[in-house]
This record gives C-alpha cells, sequence and structure tokens, in this order.
C-alpha cells in the first residue's frame, strides 16, 4: 500500500516536471519565431528576454521539482532566480544602449497606393 501511493507521487512528481519542460521549449519555440518575424531590434529584443526568461525559468523549475527536496533543487532554484533578475535586466540595458546611440524604433509606414487608385486621382484632375 504504501508503496504504491510513494510510486503515484514519483509519477506525478514526474509529469509535472515535464509539462514544465514542455512549457519551457514552447516559449523558447515562441522566442525564436519572434526573433526572425518581427521587424526591428526592440521588439526582437523584447521577444527574446521575455520568451527565454520564461522558457528557462520553466524548465529550470521543472528541473527542481524533478530533484525534489535536495541540494540540487536549491542549486537549480538559486539558477532560476539568478535567470529571473538578470535576463530582462540585460534586455534592458542593451536596449536602452541601442536607443542611446540612435538607434530609432520601427514605425509602421502607411502602405504605397493601389494602381488603381492613382489612376483614378490622375482622371478626376
Amino acid at each position: 500500500m504504501i508503496g504504491s501511493v510513494i510510486d503515484a507521487i514519483e509519477i506525478t512528481t514526474r509529469i509535472i516536471a515535464m509539462i514544465f519542460a514542455v512549457i519551457g521549449i514552447f516559449f523558447f519555440i515562441v522566442g525564436t519565431t519572434g526573433l526572425l518575424r518581427l521587424p526591428d531590434f526592440y521588439c526582437r529584443t523584447h521577444a527574446a528576454t521575455k520568451c527565454d526568461t520564461l522558457g528557462s525559468c520553466s524548465i529550470l523549475l521543472g528541473l527542481a521539482i524533478y530533484e525534489k527536496f535536495s541540494f540540487e533543487a536549491l542549486k537549480i532554484l538559486v539558477l532560476f532566480a539568478l535567470v529571473l533578475i538578470s535576463s530582462p535586466t540585460m534586455g534592458h540595458a542593451i536596449a536602452r544602449a541601442a536607443f542611446r546611440r540612435g538607434l530609432q524604433p520601427w514605425r509602421k509606414v502607411a502602405p504605397p497606393p493601389l494602381i488603381e487608385e492613382t489612376e483614378k486621382e490622375a482622371k478626376a484632375e
């Protein structure tokens, strides 16, 4: 009876750890997609820092859960705290340095008029 309860707790712990790892992988993929698809440096930096922070923290939390109450789990939680503090701070510092160097944010420009619209305007004049 006690052995089956311990096995159930072990399985549940591993499932929760795997769920956090999958969530972390998802955020890494979303961050990479944002890095490739977004228009300018600031948007890309935002996507990369936010998603990498969430992804790495989710994976580290999953690893800490997998390790249960041990010294390794404590070290993983310290890494979790360091990533949670340092990654957004570095992203902000990099974006601020780029802005101070004169890198302008992307602005959406109105699309060029269609050929038919310019022909209608020319006929109206």
